[in-house]
């Protein structure tokens, strides 16, 4: 693989094959690009790259001394027929306390689960000593690299109700590379863990603290292009641990200072009985959110298995976004979310979350492919068809968490002023686990050339993992280089 570690500053061409999914059911498979990205990151140009206006050294200068001033870098991945660049991976539900509890408890139902096990280790994460801040530091870095490693340049997490170790995540994040939606959890009332709660004050001082810092720390970046690292996100857990008051308040913070919100809806259904017989004057849970002005464009509720008719009618209305975590509703036995319906029924946006630790993978390509066997699974003794496409699954891992983020216009695919938060997949890398043959690599201008690179798409969902994920750029930094030995940049 040729050598892009460039300074950041530089403007920077990448010669390859890109691929990505513009809109729902669709994989675009564009050959032989050359594709501009500016000094903050952000792409500046895309188009066909004709090979005789190279210079005979094999760089593009001659061509771009017209199109730009200075000098920049030429990347050229084009020479590897099984590896294209793909757009980073956006995981919309991921709780990064919960990380060491990976592969943990699939013997418990939900509300158990919590119990027994997350409620324990999240509350370790409280107060701002030395060893609770090295404690917090080794799991939030652990996380973050772990996500990168797979792809994952955006990704909405909850931390715990702990304001510092929230905010030393928040800098972490810049540290490292990634972007994130930080939320901090807010819940005033856990009657299963009452040792692990905070008082309505305390929540709301500890969410200003945080946009305080988020604030301070976006000051930081290099690369200024508008979009910042880290956003703070408001975060009532789930309504049974909520007062009203707390969640009115906290729909209230939503509005007046344009924050989004998440927080998890019907994933099991103990959990929404017990949600019924707290708050009986609501039709349903959805409604519990709803009345409390939780509900908008920038809401992502995580799970949403058993929502009724009238639930999908408010949560469209309302341009809510669903955080499809299929792993972690499998491993949980909570449910298996009708996601098919979701997408072209109720024209619901759909995206994937890794939920760890309820979920124990890492990566959204591992989920990806995972929300494709749910919905076969669901589809047998089903009427309907419910089964999804590849096409679909990677649609939700990148353009449906750019919006469920509220971040469309500017991440989940390739497109001139959208950020460079890019990875290249390279299906015969080292050590793959996926064989390539001779006959199956594709060749630019064959009549075959995209049905084979859709082959390899879709070899790369279903036997692929981390190896395959060669190179990672948020925000046009490169930030993992997997090179041998790989090493972390960031």
């Amino acid at each position: 693989m040729p050598s892009d570690k460039h300074s950041e500053s530089q403007y920077t061409l990448y010669h390859a094959t890109l691929v990505h999914t513009p809109s729902l059911g669709q994989i675009e498979i564009l050959p032989n690009m050359l594709l501009g990205v500016d000094c903050n990151g952000k792409i500046d140009f895309m188009e066909p790259f004709d090979a005789h206006k190279k210079s005979v050294h094999g760089s593009a200068t001659s061509y771009f001394r017209t199109v730009m001033e200075g000098d920049f870098t030429f990347v050229d991945y084009s020479s590897s027929p099984c590896s294209f660049l793909f757009p980073g991976f956006i995981d919309t539900h991921i709780h990064a306390s919960q990380y060491p509890n990976v592969g943990i408890g699939s013997e418990l139902p939900l509300l158990d689960w919590l119990k027994d096990y997350t409620f324990a280790l999240e509350s370790k994460f409280c107060g701002n000593s030395p060893e609770t801040l090295e404690f917090a530091r080794e799991i939030y870095t652990k996380v973050i690299e772990k996500t990168l490693t797979n792809g994952t340049t955006c990704a909405s997490y909850f931390t715990t109700i702990g304001t510092e170790t929230t905010k030393l995540f928040a800098d972490l994040l810049i540290e490292k590379g990634q972007r994130g939606l930080v939320g901090k959890v807010c819940m005033n009332d856990n009657p299963t863990f009452p040792t692990y709660e905070e008082s309505m004050e305390d929540c709301l001082a500890g969410m200003h603290d945080l946009m305080d810092h988020c604030k301070t720390a976006n000051a930081t970046v290099k690369n200024k292009n508008g979009l910042d690292m880290v956003t703070p996100i408001v975060t009532p857990r789930f309504a049974p641990v909520c007062s009203r008051e707390l969640m009115k308040e906290l729909g209230s913070l939503s509005r007046e200072c344009n924050l989004p919100v998440q927080t998890h809806i019907s994933e099991n259904l103990d959990e929404i009985k017990w949600v019924k017989s707290i708050f009986p004057e609501c039709e349903s849970y959805t409604a519990v959110y709803d009345t409390n002005d939780l509900l908008g464009p920038s809401t992502i509720l995580a799970h949403a298995i058993h929502l009724d008719d009238q639930e999908r009618k408010i949560v469209k209305e309302r341009n809510c976004s669903i955080s499809h975590c299929p792993t972690s509703n499998s491993f949980i036995t909570s449910g298996e979310a009708p996601v098919k319906e979701y997408l072209y029924e109720d024209k619901i946006n759909v995206s994937l979350g890794t939920d760890i630790s309820g979920g124990y993978e890492q990566s959204i390509l591992g989920v990806a492919k995972n929300s494709v066997l749910v919905s076969h699974h669901l589809s047998m003794g089903n009427e309907k068809d419910q089964r999804i496409s590849v096409a679909d699954a990677l649609y939700m891992a990148t353009m449906g968490g750019a919006k469920a983020c509220n971040l469309e216009g500017s991440l989940g695919s390739f497109e001139k002023g959208k950020c460079f938060d890019v990875q290249l997949v390279d299906v015969h890398s080292v050590n793959s686990n996926i064989d390539v043959f001779g006959f199956q690599k594709p060749v630019s201008g064959e009549p075959d050339y995209e049905k084979k690179v859709s082959q390899l798409i879709h070899r790369w969902v279903f036997s692929g993992d981390d190896r395959n994920c060669v190179k990672v750029w948020c925000n046009g930094r490169l930030v993992v280089d997997k090179a041998d030995p790989w090493v972390y940049v960031g």
